[in-house]
């Protein structure tokens, strides 16, 4: 899994577990949340999203369930 460094003010970076459907953001405020079941098509719209931050209030806040990573099991892979 390769994690994304994207341009936003309120993402920083973004990583995808297609096995898992695990869709991480790294948010500004450098906090990490992982969100559960997310489909690949999503993960590829937020990645083509003009605004990946509008996208993500709009497409994915709310609507999928979450938890705060400490440490981002993606990365220790």
């Amino acid at each position: 899994m390769d994690r994304v460094s994207v341009e936003s003010t309120t993402l920083s970076s973004i990583c995808y577990d297609s096995e898992r459907r695990l869709l991480e953001l790294e948010f500004a405020s450098t906090s990490v949340y992982q969100y559960l079941d997310v489909p690949a098509a999503l993960h590829a719209e937020l990645l083509a999203a003009d605004s990946k931050g509008r996208f993500f209030n709009q497409c994915i806040r709310g609507y999928f369930r979450y938890q705060r990573a400490e440490v981002s099991p993606m990365e220790a892979k």
